[in-house]
């Protein structure tokens, strides 16, 4: 967990796997957790603007500091 590790227990619906983000602007919902190997900025952007609270890295891939700040920031774990 990169950052808040109170979310542990956030409930979710949905999953969605994707790495473009303009299919998830278009095909998401709330309480959905998003799965993704796009570890830039544009996917926390995408999360905040979808209300998605979660975002699980996928591939062994990690963000880099700023974006795990920013993620911090918007309180998306």
């Amino acid at each position: 967990i990169l950052t808040d590790e109170n979310s542990v227990d956030l409930d979710v619906k949905y999953a969605f796997g994707c790495d473009l983000m303009s299919d998830v602007l278009t095909l998401a919902t709330g309480d959905t957790l998003l799965l993704t190997g796009l570890t830039n900025i544009q996917a926390v952007r995408t999360a905040e603007m979808m209300d998605i609270r979660c975002i699980i890295f996928v591939r062994g891939k990690k963000p880099e500091n700023h974006v795990i700040e920013l993620a911090r920031e918007k309180g998306i774990c």
